[in-house]
Order: C-alpha cells, then sequence, then structure tokens
C-alpha cells in the first residue's frame, strides 16, 4: 500500500502541475480539497481522468469521487479495492 501511495502522489503532482510540491510535501491523509493539498473542482475532474486512465477505474457515482478523493491514503485503499488487475 506505501508504494501506491507513494505512486499516487507522484501521479496527483504530475497530472494537476503541481510545480512546487513534492511527493515529501503530501500527507497522505490531509485533505486533499480545502484545508489540506487545496485542490478544486477542475483538479478533481483531473483525478478522475487519472484513476480511469491509470488505474481502469470508472467512477459511475459522482457522491463517490467526493468520499475517494477525500486523501490520497483513501484513494490508495479504493484503487487496490477496484482496479483492473
Amino acid at each position: 500500500m506505501e508504494e501506491l501511495i507513494e505512486e499516487l502522489k507522484k501521479e496527483i503532482i504530475e497530472a494537476l502541475n503541481l510545480e512546487d510540491i513534492t511527493p515529501a510535501d503530501i500527507d497522505a491523509d490531509a485533505p486533499l480539497f480545502g484545508s489540506g493539498l487545496g485542490l478544486d473542482s477542475i483538479d478533481a475532474l483531473e483525478l478522475i481522468v487519472l484513476i480511469e486512465k491509470k488505474y481502469g477505474i470508472k467512477l459511475k457515482d459522482a457522491s463517490k469521487g467526493k468520499e475517494v478523493f477525500k486523501s490520497v491514503s483513501v484513494m490508495a485503499k479504493f484503487i487496490a479495492e477496484n482496479r483492473v488487475k
């Protein structure tokens, strides 16, 4: 799971062009939106595209997205449980 979390941090930085942030700067349990990383709704769309392309997971329910993108740890758990092998 730690490997997936580190991979996700790198993917998020790359997908969202977060130039001044390193994977070490991202707390895996901090919120991605609001007070944590401070992402917005456009970033949420980018994250949806990321998990669809990279991990083959489609989010069918928008309200599920709010749960999935709570933190990097929650995303990693969701991906580990749902990814197409």
